[in-house]
């Protein structure tokens, strides 16, 4: 039997056609009929695709309001971005939060977005899976003292710890990786990159409890290059899945199914590349804590870029928000963490399970623009007119607000599109997740000081030939 054969009988040609040939004439062979033989071959066919929804199908809970024309511009982004993912056949509900921001082509999903659907999405959590904050109290550690510690230990900006700098995960995070196929090939890399934050806006923050004064050390970061490995990976298995089943599905918002042979092996990756990354912070508070002789009085954590599955059976993708929901996880405690810019507190939380935010809360305080809207506007302000931000204003930005903090760069070169003025009113975004009813603040840290990534490339390599 040849393909023209199934052709000849109505069948559309595509990839199945190989398995369905191979069972037919495996039939023929051991002496089939022909017309059983072509029933067995129209087994393989695959069933009829499934079209978008209509654009008003699945209910959007707005947990957001403008402050200005700026947000609600932001507002309206956003909203249309989240309408037309909503469209996509397996989603049953979205939310969006106060800190909501357009991350993407219209149809990605947002920052600070939320969406509840019957398969596992790789482009609704993004490339970095598993972006996450954790906290550590350090009883009798002065706040400067606690900076210069974790300044000492932590690495930022591109690739890994230098060779003779690095450190490995646990025995049964590496024992994971190993087997599962999904990871194995990434146990050098999840070993290079240990115990590194990034650059962006993740950080290490040292600051105050409001409520007992204590030094907390409070860091913001992913899963950095095996989570982009493994999220690269998955993108690639859910666009074969969506070219069987929903073509018409955007690329970003294809799925695993998550009763597939593919879809349990990626959420079980899911899982190990989070313990990888409870595991990368927790390195860096140990080592400070080392440094320092002291022990580290109490800690937690909560990611805020992952997928969540709850008793309804339905898989919860949080783009840059945090779980509010009794049994998150199972190394969830009733608390969690909010940072708003390097000039407010951190907020520490505990969720309230609202159903119009789909049990969660927001990540932080979001942006309003781009970096580079940013940088730009931050140009018009000293009459730069796209030359760019000299030094002398890079002087007086960071003056204007950093203001009685300690604000490092790890690299020596500030990035002032991470700077306060960057992101949301921080006081509205409080007011929202009270007015929202999102979760509930129980106790703040009040800043000292911070270490970011900056502009790393400024000094980059191939800038420094380049000069």
């Amino acid at each position: 039997m040849s393909g023209q054969d199934l052709i000849d009988a109505g069948m559309s040609q595509g990839k199945w056609f190989r398995d369905a040939l191979d069972a037919a004439n495996r039939a023929l062979g051991a002496g089939s009929s022909m017309t059983d033989a072509l029933e067995i071959a129209r087994g393989y066919q695959p069933g009829p695709t499934l079209p978008l929804k209509a654009a008003n199908d699945v209910p959007i809970h707005m947990n957001i309001r403008a402050e200005n024309a700026h947000e609600q511009e932001n507002i309206e982004k956003v909203r249309a971005t989240m309408r037309e993912l909503a469209r996509t056949p397996v989603v049953r509900s979205a939310a969006i939060m106060p800190d909501a921001c357009p991350s993407g082509p219209v149809g990605t999903i947002p920052v600070g977005g939320v969406v509840a659907s019957e398969a596992i999405h790789p482009g609704m959590h993004s490339a970095d899976i598993c972006c996450s904050m954790a906290i550590s109290i350090f009883p009798g550690v002065a706040p400067k003292a606690l900076l210069d510690a974790v300044h000492a230990v932590t690495h930022f900006g591109p690739g890994g710890r230098p060779r003779g700098s690095q450190l490995k995960p646990s025995e049964a995070t590496l024992s994971a990786f190993e087997e599962n196929p999904l990871l194995k090939d990434f146990i050098s890399i999840g070993i290079d990159h240990f115990a590194t934050q990034g650059d962006g806006n993740h950080f290490a923050y040292v600051g105050q409890m409001k409520s007992t004064g204590e030094t907390a050390l409070v860091t913001h970061h992913g899963s950095r290059a095996p989570g982009a490995r493994l999220y690269d990976r998955g993108m690639k298995i859910a666009n074969r899945f969506r070219e069987e089943l929903s073509p018409e599905t955007l690329r970003d918002n294809a799925w695993i199914p998550a009763d597939s042979d593919e879809g349990e092996m990626y959420w079980s990756a899911l899982q190990t590349i989070r313990q990888w990354t409870k595991e990368n912070h927790y390195a860096i508070h140990d080592m400070t804590a080392e440094s320092l002789a002291t022990r580290v009085g109490d800690r937690f954590w909560n990611e805020h870029n992952f997928v969540f599955r709850k008793s309804d059976g339905l898989f919860y993708h949080g783009k840059g928000a945090t779980p509010a929901f009794d049994g998150w996880a199972g190394d969830a405690t009733d608390l969690t963490i909010i940072p708003l810019n390097m000039a407010e507190p951190i907020l520490i939380v505990r969720g309230s399970n609202a159903a119009h935010g789909l049990g969660f809360s927001p990540h932080g305080a979001g942006r309003n623009f781009s970096r580079t809207a940013h940088m730009r506007r931050l140009g018009d302000d000293f009459g730069a007119d796209g030359r760019g931000l000299s030094p002398n204003n890079i002087a007086a930005v960071m003056e204007r607000e950093t203001v009685g903090l300690d604000a490092r760069f790890f690299s020596g070169h500030p990035d002032v599109s991470e700077l306060p003025s960057a992101y949301k009113n921080a006081a509205a975004v409080r007011e929202q997740i009270a007015e929202y009813g999102l979760a509930n603040i129980v106790d703040e840290v009040i800043p000292y000081g911070c270490i970011m990534a900056g502009d790393w490339q400024k000094d980059a390599p191939w800038r420094k030939k380049r000069r």
